[in-house]
């Protein structure tokens, strides 16, 4: 069988998509909440605030890896919610209605949800090496 050129580094390579993905993901929310980057602070309990709460917090859970399963199923969802609440009644599809980010997201998360931590996460060190995967 032909092993992939890259197969040997898929393990630093996933620890670098989850980290930059978090990362990425918890400036969105420090722009919402925060305003910061550029954002505008929307009102305290709204569902816009919320999402930025929840693009914050998971973002940095899933940048270091802690809880990463469960941060990246919540974020997948919220990423879904946003493509359908926010995107989809401007058209059918994510190039139309500027939903390609919100869609990538989802399906990212969904990837890391499934995946776990890794072994370069603080779930991957904190349950040792033959569990990393979960």
């Amino acid at each position: 069988m032909l092993k992939a050129p890259l197969a040997r580094l898929s393990e630093p390579i996933y620890a670098a998509f989850r980290v930059v993905t978090g990362v990425l993901f918890a400036f969105h929310g420090a722009q919402k909440i925060l305003g910061l980057f550029g954002g505008q602070q929307p009102p305290v309990g709204s569902q816009f605030w919320f999402a930025g709460v929840i693009e914050l917090v998971c973002g940095i859970l899933i940048a270091i890896g802690l809880l990463t399963g469960l941060a990246a199923l919540l974020a997948s969802g919220e990423m879904a919610a946003a493509y359908f609440i926010a995107h989809a009644p401007k058209g059918t599809w994510p190039i139309e209605n500027g939903g390609e980010l919100a869609a990538v997201y989802c399906f990212a998360f969904l990837f890391i949800a499934a995946r776990g931590g890794g072994r370069f996460s603080v779930d991957g060190t904190s349950r040792g090496p033959s569990s990393y995967r979960r």
